[in-house]
């Protein structure tokens, strides 16, 4: 058995994946709480996606920093040994190619830490996912 450090829970897992801790409500305190080497890099993904969906709001949704314009834009999260972009349910093949060396599913890419993070990647999902949302609205 294992026991987390910080929250004192059991696992049968060494060092599992698991949220310990009080709710979050805001980005700012998810990326407080994580670890001090990790932060810049959720700072600088936070600020890539709000440059490219400046009309979406920001909040907490599935435990993790969402960027919300009616409906989900992009989460993301921090791991272990990743920073997880989960753009929803749609076709990644605009970018299969600049994917081909990321752990991709349904809705989710990984960006190993041990890696150089590709923001410009980030940035252009997130500008796909805002023209997708703004197709679906309705003209007035």
């Amino acid at each position: 058995m294992w026991q987390c450090p910080k929250c004192k829970r059991e696992f049968k897992n060494k060092n599992q994946d698991h949220y310990c801790g009080q709710t979050l409500t805001t980005i700012d305190e998810y990326i407080k709480d994580q670890p001090e080497e990790v932060r810049p890099v959720l700072e600088k993904i936070r600020a890539t996606i709000k440059k490219e969906a400046p009309e979406a709001t920001e909040k907490i949704s599935w435990r993790m920093p969402t960027f919300w314009q009616g409906e989900n834009i992009v989460h993301f999260a921090a791991f272990k040994k990743h920073i997880g972009i989960y753009p929803g349910e749609l076709d990644l093949l605009p970018f299969k190619e600049r994917l081909l060396g990321y752990h991709t599913s349904k809705g989710a890419i990984q960006f190993p830490l041990d890696k150089p993070i590709d923001y410009e990647l980030i940035s252009q999902i997130t500008r796909f996912r805002v023209g997708v949302v703004n197709s679906k609205k309705k003209p007035k």
